[in-house]
Order: structure tokens, then C-alpha cells, then sequence
């Protein structure tokens, strides 16, 4: 006699379920690492707005660093890991300046006519072109400045470009977010399927509902788990083997937000399945007899 296979309580195919869930985190962690990747771009573009000091060439030692003190003391320095100002003096513009062009002007004038000066990193709250003109005459206005300068069009441009990429990156996010639901709902549905004459069983016989729904939704609990464990693994090899070809993406690499990153995969995972596998089994329980088969 050939013997009867016994479905396991709360069981259905692993394997697909587990590699259709996979995938669908997997697309959710390639757009939440570009999304990493941009915010660092971001930073570090805001991070090299300066706002640049020219001081006047009588200016006495005492007297810079009492403009150094009162730039310091300002709300709009970006002070984040000791930056927030630096000193460049008039020498040491123009040792750059001959490096990088490879004419010593001072042989033709005869002198430096160059000014010392701050490089002053100026906090990204501050940065609409309103903000930077409102720092620039404050600036201005202290004793000892010469000339205040930074690149306006960046600050404008920056701002431009920042707010279309939030816009698309919304949209993109809200598209790809009701794929992956509609595709995990689908999955588990069809998974379960094959299940809803146990279910009815159960049912006939008593059982009550959480009774029935916990063996499911506690494997689905796993798979999720499992699913955004093996989608935040293969990101992780892709990212790495992507950053030793592209050098200048390591730049851009946060270790933190790729943990964030993966713990969000996870909790999506585990969100999306357990939500998914009690409304079928909800599903299944309201149905009548003939509407199972």
C-alpha cells in the first residue's frame, strides 16, 4: 500500500515563496541603495559650499582672529567634525595657485596680491540663496573684510535638482511599493491555496480562527524573515563587488545605512507576508464550500 502524505499544518512550497518574496525585497533594496547613495552625493556637494572671506591687507593677527572667534560664534557655520572655517593666507593661495597653473604670477607683478582668507562651511538649513545673502552682508559688514564670495547659481542649482529628485524618487517609491504588495499578496495567496480544504476542516471542527491562522502566519513570519535576509545578502555582494569596480562609489557608502537598510528589508518582508497570508486565510474562512472548489 502506498502511503498517504500528510500536509503539514500551515505548510505550502517554501521555495517559491521564498524566492518570489526575495526578489521583490531585492528591487526594494537596489532603489533604497541609490537612494543612500544620493543623500550621501547630496551631503557631500552641501558640504563643499563655502562661502569665501577675503580680509583686508592691513589686517593685524589680533585682528583676525577676533573674525575668526565671531564667525565661529555664528548659528550658520557647519561646525559638524571640526570643520566649520578655514584660515588660508595669501601665501598659501598662491603657492596653490602656481601649482595648479604653473605661472608664478608674483615674478610678473613683483608682489602678492592676493588677500588671506576664510573658507567658511555654511550649514545646509542655510542654504536658499535669501539665507546666503542675508550671511554675505552680515559678513560684509564686519571690520577687517574685505570682499565675502560664493557661487550663487550652485545654491540655486543644488536646490532645483535636489527638489525633482525627491519628487521622482516619491513617485518611484509609492509605484514600487504597490508592486512588491501585489506581488507578495499574490504569491501567498496562491501559496495557500492548495491549503483551503484544511482550513475548512479546522473550521468544521471547531477550531477558532486564531487557532487556525497562527501556524500560517507564524511560517510566514519566517519566510519573511528569511526572504529579507537573503535579498539584504545578495545587495550586499553586489554593492561590494560594484564599489571594487567603481572605485569613487566607496565614497558614498554608509555601513549604517546599508544595516538600516537591511532591517527595513526584513521588517517589509515580514510585514508584507504575515498582512498577506491572514487576509487569505481570512478569505478562505468566509467562503462557502462550493466557492472553494
Amino acid at each position: 500500500m502506498k502511503e498517504i502524505k500528510r500536509k503539514k499544518l500551515g505548510g505550502y512550497p517554501a521555495t517559491g515563496v521564498i524566492i518570489s518574496i526575495t526578489v521583490a525585497l531585492f528591487v526594494i533594496g537596489l532603489f533604497g541603495i541609490l537612494i543612500i547613495y544620493s543623500q550621501e552625493l547630496e551631503q557631500q556637494v552641501r558640504e563643499n559650499i563655502r562661502m569665501q572671506v577675503y580680509l583686508k591687507s592691513t589686517l593685524k593677527e589680533t585682528q583676525r582672529l577676533q573674525i575668526e572667534n565671531k564667525l565661529l560664534s555664528n548659528k550658520y557655520v557647519n561646525k559638524e567634525n571640526g570643520k566649520g572655517i578655514t584660515y588660508v593666507s595669501k601665501d598659501e593661495a598662491a603657492k596653490k595657485f602656481i601649482a595648479e597653473t604653473g605661472e608664478d604670477f608674483t615674478k610678473f607683478i613683483g608682489e602678492n596680491p592676493l588677500h588671506d582668507a576664510y573658507l567658511v562651511i555654511i550649514d545646509p538649513s542655510y542654504h536658499s540663496v535669501s539665507e546666503m545673502e542675508k550671511i554675505k552682508a552680515e559678513i560684509q559688514k564686519m571690520n577687517g573684510v574685505y570682499q565675502v564670495y560664493y557661487v550663487e547659481g550652485l545654491i540655486d542649482s543644488v536646490n532645483k535638482n535636489v527638489t525633482k529628485a525627491g519628487l521622482i524618487l516619491l513617485f518611484l517609491i509609492v509605484a514600487l511599493l504597490l508592486s512588491v504588495v501585489l506581488l507578495i499578496n499574490n504569491t501567498l495567496r496562491l501559496a495557500l491555496f492548495s491549503q483551503r480544504f484544511l482550513i475548512r476542516s479546522m473550521q468544521l471542527v471547531g477550531a477558532k480562527q486564531w487557532f487556525i491562522q497562527s501556524p500560517f502566519l507564524y511560517r510566514a513570519a519566517s519566510y519573511g524573515v528569511l526572504s529579507g535576509l537573503f535579498a539584504a545578502g545578495i545587495l550586499w555582494v553586489g554593492v561590494d563587488y560594484t564599489q571594487r569596480k567603481i572605485e569613487d562609489l566607496a565614497q558614498l557608502y554608509d555601513q549604517k545605512q546599508f544595516i538600516m537598510l537591511a532591517i527595513v528589508l526584513v521588517g517589509i518582508g515580514i510585514s508584507m507576508a504575515v498582512i498577506s497570508t491572514w487576509l487569505a486565510i481570512k478569505k478562505y474562512l468566509r467562503m462557502s464550500l462550493d466557492e472553494l472548489y
